[in-house]
């Protein structure tokens, strides 16, 4: 046993030993660095947008079952939630998120497009079953920033998550 041990006491090892653990604290504290560069502010701009930021949605009959999905997600807080008519469309100005009930504000685009800032995400709620939004107003909603069309419910959630996170970061 001890000529095992002698062995490994050769300053070979010593030497390689000091070289491992170097390039391991250089490695964990490269891997701490990425992580507070890159994951810590996506987590935080999530967190604070699902705990302070308001949704504004524009929609009249469809609100409470728009609402009542985002709240019963468990991710989102009823008082941050905010109904939008079309004779208060300025209501929703400054609100970082406008959620479109598209057949109930296809009308007032033109408006809520001037009201966007390029912070503000807009996701228009198309449903196939109330018909296709037409080709030019496509190409309009298209070429402004951070908007998404939305067909399909089950995606709504998750363009609302990642619209939050990527227009959380206020610009200088």
């Amino acid at each position: 046993m001890q000529t095992i041990v002698d062995f490994f006491n050769h300053p070979i090892f010593i030497v390689l030993g000091g070289i491992s653990t170097l390039i391991t604290l250089i490695a964990v504290l490269y891997g701490i660095y990425l992580f507070a560069r890159g994951i810590f502010p996506v987590w935080y701009r999530l967190g604070m947008g699902l705990s302070k930021r308001k949704i504004a949605i524009f929609a009249e009959k469809e609100f409470d079952d728009l609402r009542d999905m985002l709240f019963e997600s468990g991710l989102f807080l009823k008082e941050n939630i905010i109904k939008i008519e079309k004779p208060s469309l300025k209501k929703a100005k400054g609100m970082t998120l406008f959620l479109m009930h598209w057949k109930s504000f296809e009308s007032e685009i033109e408006k809520i497009l001037e009201m966007k800032n390029l912070e503000t995400a807009l996701i228009v709620y198309a449903p196939q079953s109330e018909g296709f939004i037409d080709k030019p107003m496509m190409e309009r909603i298209s070429n402004e920033r951070n908007a998404i069309v939305v067909n399909l419910r089950g995606r709504l959630l998750n363009d609302i998550l990642v619209s939050m996170i990527t227009t959380g970061k206020k610009t200088k």
